[in-house]
């Protein structure tokens, strides 16, 4: 036996077992020669395309199975990644295209395409597909499950935000109630209890012109006194209930004699600083500024509590946008968590105060680093 026979007769073995191995795999596969005819194809190529093997023989492969994009439009066969990679020495793979099938119809199909290199020559290539229209069936289940997973969360989302809205606007008509009430009551007491009272002073002090009793002067003098008392603490009330400031002096003074207040108070050390831009235009009448006062007295009534500081500081700026306040102290402070609680409702409050009107509250703290709380108001308010 000739030295060529026995290798072909060693090799026949070899090429029984690639013709196997090609017939039992499930993917389509087919070889290709340079002029773009099939040169070999397994079973599982002709099941997918509905040819038989061998009708594949010596047939175009382009013409074939890839003649038409999946629109329907002429797919060249010079933009064919098929046969760049005998063309060009390109391998590729792809997902994203149809094949055609004997009877006009398509699938989609992730193909790919490897050079087939002899004597470091390219001579042909060896194409690979199989049909992936469960995947992409399950792509579309999952494009079309994600997309109405997300309108329900748009959809919850502009909910939430409505709700959100109608919650603030609800608060903030329960502010303004409770504003107008506590006006209405100051008002009254001013009105009614205070004439009262300068009216029972005068008659006391005339009592006392009258009597000439020591013990009688002494009584009327003491009941001058607690008349005297009474006064000032309906004056306390009344401020208390709405300043008065706040209404003939506009904002900036009112929180002014809300610090001086609160210093006179506290004895602590306490610097005031305020600073307006040109072009600032506070409007004192509105429910903003308002708003603004009631946050400040909120803010200096948590140091008075809760701090246990030695000296604070406000830093007041006007501009034509808007307010910033700055209120910082040197006390216990806390943990950036504690202003963030559920619980603590007095933050909540004023946040959703200040947002009604655009505006925000900042707070920073550390524990023993003291607090520093920013409020910025903008002058026309959102609504």
């Amino acid at each position: 036996m000739l030295a060529s026979d026995l290798s072909l007769a060693r090799s026949a073995p070899w090429r029984d077992k690639l013709s196997l191995l090609l017939e039992s795999t499930g993917d389509g596969m087919c070889g290709i020669d340079l002029e773009g005819r099939c040169i070999f194809a397994n079973r599982a190529a002709g099941r997918l395309l509905g040819r038989e093997p061998e009708a594949m023989l010596g047939c175009n492969m382009h013409a074939l199975m890839h003649h038409t994009h999946a629109d329907g439009s002429h797919y060249c066969i010079d933009d064919c990644p098929i046969f760049r990679a005998f063309w060009q020495g390109q391998a590729c793979r792809i997902d994203s295209e149809v094949l055609w099938r004997v009877d006009g119809s398509s699938f989609p199909a992730e193909y790919s395409s490897y050079p087939i290199v002899e004597d470091g020559a390219v001579c042909g290539a060896v194409v690979t597909f199989v049909d992936i229209s469960d995947r992409k069936r399950a792509e579309a289940l999952l494009r079309e499950t994600n997309a109405d997973l997300e309108r329900r969360v748009a959809d919850r989302t502009r909910e939430l935000t409505e709700a959100l809205a109608q919650l603030r606007e609800l608060s903030a008509h329960a502010h303004a109630v409770r504003e107008d009430e506590r006006t209405r009551i100051a008002r009254e007491i001013h009105d009614e209890l205070g004439s009262l009272l300068v009216a029972l002073k005068l008659d006391v002090d005339w009592m006392a012109r009258r009597v000439t009793t020591e013990p009688l002067q002494h009584k009327c003098r003491s009941m001058g006194g607690l008349i005297d008392g009474a006064v000032d603490e309906v004056g306390r009330i009344i401020t208390d209930l709405r300043p008065s400031l706040l209404d003939h002096q506009g904002l900036l003074a009112a929180l002014e004699w809300q610090f001086q207040e609160f210093a006179g108070a506290t004895d602590l050390a306490c610097d005031w600083h305020l600073s307006l831009e040109p072009g600032t235009s506070i409007d004192d009448n509105d429910a903003c500024a308002t708003a603004v006062f009631r946050i400040f007295q909120e803010v200096l009534s948590n140091i008075a509590r809760h701090a246990r500081a030695q000296c604070v500081g406000v830093e007041v700026k006007g501009s034509a946008q808007g307010l910033r306040i700055v209120v910082s102290d040197d006390g216990v402070g806390a943990a950036g968590t504690a202003f963030a609680a559920p619980r603590a409702y007095g933050v909540r409050g004023m946040r959703e105060r200040a947002r009604h009107f655009g505006g925000d509250v900042e707070i920073s703290s550390a524990p023993g680093a003291g607090t520093r709380v920013v409020l910025t108001v903008p002058w026309t308010p959102a609504t």
